[in-house]
């Protein structure tokens, strides 16, 4: 008799298509949080004239903040929420 499930084979391949998935969001999660630190430094700096003097650093700060939380937390939280419990 055959032990194999004909199934398989169509689940392994939905996972693998599921981990190229996951592996792009989260590396476009750390790039749009790289993008996003760079743009809060920037502000900080006083580069654009939407915003100047204390007003600028504050808000960059903010922003920058923001980035790095992106960059660093959260596709940590991600690879968490999605890691594969040992079967």
């Amino acid at each position: 008799m055959n032990d194999q499930n004909p199934h398989e084979p169509d689940a392994q391949a939905a996972r693998e298509a599921a981990a190229k998935q996951r592996f792009v969001i989260l590396n476009l999660f750390r790039l749009s949080g790289a993008i996003i630190l760079a743009f809060g430094f920037l502000i900080m700096m006083q580069k654009f004239g939407f915003v100047q003097g204390q007003k600028a650093k504050i808000m960059g700060a903010i922003i920058a903040t923001v980035g790095m939380f992106q960059t660093m937390f959260v596709p940590r939280i991600l690879g968490r929420a999605w890691r594969t419990p040992p079967e």
